[in-house]
């Protein structure tokens, strides 16, 4: 199993919306690609949120071929969403880690 783990700091200014943006529209996007059997979104606590919250987007893959399939067939297409829509007022970086246990 393959998590692909999207960390995301957002402005103040767009919180709200954007919050409600990630899980009526963007999450279940992601999970319509047929890539990934589940979502969750964490909030990070105790950082420092002088500029945003931050939050941990996951989706798990049942396989790294699916996960692959995921960044050469959809990925480029739902992150344009992301920046056409909220420009500059978010930050991410993306990381695929593979579950170890329970296996």
């Amino acid at each position: 199993m393959f998590i692909y783990n999207v960390t995301i700091q957002v402005t103040w200014a767009i919180h709200e919306s954007w919050l409600q943006w990630m899980t009526d529209v963007h999450m279940p996007e992601l999970l319509q690609t047929g890539c990934f059997t589940n979502s969750r979104l964490l909030r990070l606590v105790e950082v420092d949120e002088t500029d945003g919250p931050t939050y941990a987007a996951q989706y798990t893959a049942e396989s790294k071929a699916l996960y692959n399939r995921y960044i050469t067939q959809f990925a480029e297409a739902l992150r344009k969403k992301s920046y056409d829509k909220w420009g500059d007022q978010f930050i991410a970086f993306r990381s695929v880690m593979q579950q170890v246990f329970p296996a």
